[in-house]
C-alpha cells in the first residue's frame, strides 16, 4: 500500500499492519504484533525522515510465508541507504536508535535497491509461531455486483490471481480488512 511520506502517513501504515495482524490472528497484545507494529514504527518514521522526496509517496508491503512475516518499506532516495551494522547513538541523542531497535527485533533485516525505479527498499523478517490458521472473513458482495442484485452466488471467493492487486501485496490472500478484499 501506498502512504503519503509524513508523520500521518507513518502513523496510518503502523495502525494498517496492527490491524491486519490481528485480521490474520495476532491479537494486538500478543508479542507477534507488538514487535511487527514497533519495526513498522521505526521503518516507515525512517522513510519519512531521511527517505522523503517532495511529492513522493512510501509504499508499504506486509507478507507471511512459511512462518515467516516480511515488512518492506520502500521510499525514493536512493543515497541514503542505512548501514549494514546499525551505529552505536550518542548518548545524550534523543534519536538514531531505530535501525538498532529493527536489529535487536527482527530475526533479519537489510536493504534492497528499489527495482525499476529510484530509491531502496528497506526490509525486515520475523518468524511467528505457527498454531492455527488466520482467521477468515468472508467478503460481503458489492451492491453494484449484477449477481448480488438478483440473489445469484453471493458468496465471495478470493479473487482469481490475475485479479488481485498486486500493489497491495498485503497476504495471506484469503484476508480481508473491513469489508473490501485488499
Amino acid at each position: 500500500m501506498r502512504f503519503t511520506s509524513t508523520p500521518r502517513g507513518a502513523r496510518l501504515a503502523r495502525r494498517l499492519v496492527s490491524h491486519r495482524l490481528n485480521d490474520w490472528g495476532h491479537p494486538y497484545t500478543t508479542p507477534v504484533n507488538e514487535t511487527l507494529t514497533l519495526i513498522t514504527a521505526e521503518l516507515t518514521a525512517n522513510a519519512v525522515r531521511h527517505g522523503h522526496v517532495p511529492g513522493r509517496d512510501f509504499h508499504l508491503q506486509l507478507a507471511l510465508a512459511e512462518g515467516t512475516f516480511r515488512i518492506e518499506v520502500t521510499d525514493t532516495r536512493a543515497e541514503k541507504r542505512p548501514p549494514p551494522i546499525p551505529p552505536a547513538p550518542d548518548s545524550t541523542s534523543e534519536s538514531g536508535r531505530g535501525l538498532l531497535l529493527i536489529a535487536a527485533l527482527a530475526d533479519d533485516w537489510g536493504v534492497a535497491p528499489r527495482p525499476a525505479a529510484p530509491g531502496k527498499t528497506v526490509w525486515a523478517a520475523l518468524r511467528a509461531p505457527t498454531g492455527g490458521h488466520p482467521r477468515m472473513h468472508k467478503v460481503a458482495p458489492r451492491p453494484a455486483d449484477p449477481a448480488s442484485a438478483y440473489g445469484h452466488n453471493t458468496e465471495s471467493g478470493p479473487a482469481p490471481s490475475s485479479q488481485r492487486r498486486d500493489d497491495l501485496r498485503l497476504q495471506p490472500e484469503t484476508a480481508s480488512y473491513g469489508d473490501r478484499r485488499r
